[in-house]
């Protein structure tokens, strides 16, 4: 599958027997407000991941806001909700794929089938009015085989990596809003600022700014984090505040070319909690 999908393919491809359409929306502010969202109206046959619930081990916050999941334990839940090996996975949301783009990015590290994320998300598919299913979320029936877990550990940065990155070597870019990466704002996290030697990169700035917004131009981001000093040969890695929007950052680098980038998991809130 390729990794960015447009509402046009995915409305063509609805009734494909090995298509599962995750919708995985979230508000930090009010729990219970995504799932509702979702009963109200969602891409036909989706069903729903909870970025806390389900893309997250919040057992031990010393490790971030939104740590991980054993791989295994997440594994078993994807065969629960109907994803097996064969798989074909588009995931979306209603946040500019700022959410979506974690489950997108589990799926690879996992090494499970690769997900595709929807251009556009659920705001583009209800701009042009395709359809739309109201109800709660679907039980599918289990994937017939569990997707065998095979981790790829290129993928992640630990925190002790992230502390010798001053020392340079990586570019290390914070996903944030600039005022949360000045520390002028800090509207979740206990302080505020960012890590040293990050720069900015906000995940808006991978979009368009059309209405509705899709991601830009593959060459439109390359020559973006190319300013921003990303190179073909540097080892990058990509924070946000808990590790789910920097992933926005990490798609956006495999859209422009750039394939050696990591996700530093745990980000702001595990960096905040290890150095008091």
């Amino acid at each position: 599958m390729p990794i960015l999908i447009s509402t046009s393919e995915l409305a063509d491809q609805l009734r494909d027997p090995a298509l599962v359409i995750a919708d995985v929306r979230w508000d930090p502010s009010d729990p219970e407000a995504a799932i509702n969202s979702y009963r109200q109206g969602h891409i036909p046959g989706a069903i729903y991941f909870d970025l806390d619930r389900d893309l997250s081990d919040r057992s031990d916050l010393s490790r971030g806001r939104h740590p991980l999941p054993d791989p295994h334990d997440f594994a078993q839940l994807l065969m629960r909700r109907g994803i097996g090996p064969d798989t074909r996975l588009v995931v979306y949301d209603d946040k500019l794929e700022s959410l979506a783009v974690r489950l997108w990015w589990m799926m690879r590290w996992i090494g499970g089938p690769e997900a595709a994320l929807l251009d556009g998300g659920l705001d583009k598919w209800v701009h042009e009015r395709r359809p739309i299913e109201e109800g709660p979320d679907r039980d599918l029936r289990p994937a017939h085989r569990a997707i065998s877990v095979n981790l790829n550990p290129s993928l992640i940065a630990r925190i002790t990596e992230i502390e010798s990155a001053s020392r340079g070597g990586m570019v290390l870019l914070d996903a944030r809003a600039p005022e949360r990466y000045r520390g002028e704002v800090e509207p979740i996290d206990t302080r505020a600022g960012h890590i040293p030697a990050a720069v900015n990169a906000p995940w808006t700035e991978n979009l368009s700014g059309t209405t509705p917004q899709v991601f830009k131009s593959p060459a439109e981001l390359r020559s973006h984090y190319e300013k921003l000093g990303v190179t073909s040969g540097a080892d990058v890695v990509c924070y946000c505040g808990s590790g789910a929007t920097a992933c926005h950052d990490v798609f956006a680098l495999g859209l422009a070319g750039f394939h050696r980038v990591r996700l530093y998991p745990g980000s702001w809130s595990e960096w905040i909690a290890q150095h008091p």
